[in-house]
């Protein structure tokens, strides 16, 4: 993409002005609203098919609940999200399990995110029954096929989720969101928890299956090393708001808002020289900074 923003007509989904807000109550037998906490504020953006847009922004920036409020699982204070030229806030009940079968995330943690008394078919063969997908033999059929797709051993579809390491598990949490072959995979921090080598593994098959199956991403992280690796563009968040959208290269090297400048300044270079260098001009813009409100204060 060269672009700043995907194209409107190659665009799979749309946001619009999104808010989130989570009301603050106080009062322990008579409870009363003081306030709310703004998680997401006015986010829009576009994520065109088969492109993979990073999330990115500290904790508590709102790049997890935004995910949540496309899929729908919270639902958004205000906005507008269209997936496929359908609003998906104005969609009843049944019509919204419908269009699910189109989009599916996947989860942060590995260890939470697998019911541990089910099975391995069990877990990925769930999308498909909920559904009505198949019938018995077929959904196992289908169960072993994506096992295989994801790099995990088909023979295992007996055993728990507590048998297997981090990245066997998430593994089958990728299996699970690619059985009903959506369009739009959120992939929610989904490497945070496993090791460094480990991340890589996986990091490559999610490459691997964009590139198989034409999926899209929306891809949220705090990790910006790892957005930049996956990322066509990058969308940056600060306190529930999008400070700067653009294409991976621009928002790495030449960052227009303050926020994100700060945001990559914080990211260890393994280069002692360039980082004692980096840690002067740090030193000298904070000088300068004490520098300019001392005189801002100064009695005329």
């Amino acid at each position: 993409m060269s672009s700043d923003t995907a194209s409107s007509n190659g665009a799979l989904l749309k946001v619009d002005d999104l808010e989130k807000h989570f009301p603050i109550r106080r009062g322990i037998l008579w409870e009363r609203t003081v306030g709310a906490v703004k998680a997401v504020d006015g986010v829009t953006f576009e994520v065109a098919e088969g492109e993979t847009l990073g999330l990115v922004g500290e904790s508590g920036s709102g790049k997890s609940t935004t995910g949540y409020c496309i899929l729908q699982l919270i639902k958004p204070t205000a906005g507008s999200i269209k997936f496929m030229d359908k609003e998906l806030t104005e969609l009843g009940r049944e019509d919204l399990r419908r269009m699910r079968r189109e989009m599916q995330i996947i989860f942060q943690d590995p260890y939470a995110s697998l019911d541990p008394r089910m099975t391995v078919g069990g877990i990925v063969a769930e999308p498909l029954e909920v559904h009505g997908i198949g019938t018995r033999r077929s959904r196992g059929e289908t169960v072993r096929k994506l096992l295989e797709i994801v790099g995990f051993n088909p023979n295992f579809t007996n055993r728990y989720p507590h048998e297997f390491s981090g990245g066997q598990r998430q593994r089958i949490g990728v299996a699970r969101a690619l059985a009903l072959n959506p369009k739009l995979i959120i992939c929610d921090e989904p490497v945070s928890a496993l090791d460094v080598s480990i991340q890589a593994q996986i990091l490559n098959l999610l490459k691997d299956l964009q590139r198989d199956f034409g999926l899209t991403y929306l891809f949220i992280s705090h990790d910006l090393a790892v957005v930049r690796t996956m990322s066509d563009r990058i969308a940056v968040m600060n306190q529930g708001k999008l400070v700067e959208i653009g294409t991976a290269e621009q928002v790495y090297h030449e960052p227009r808002d303050e926020y994100t400048k700060a945001l990559f300044a914080a990211v260890p270079i393994p280069d002692p020289e360039r980082q004692r260098e980096r840690k002067a001009e740090r030193a000298r813009l904070r000088q300068e900074s004490r520098a300019a409100r001392a005189t801002d204060t100064t009695p005329a």
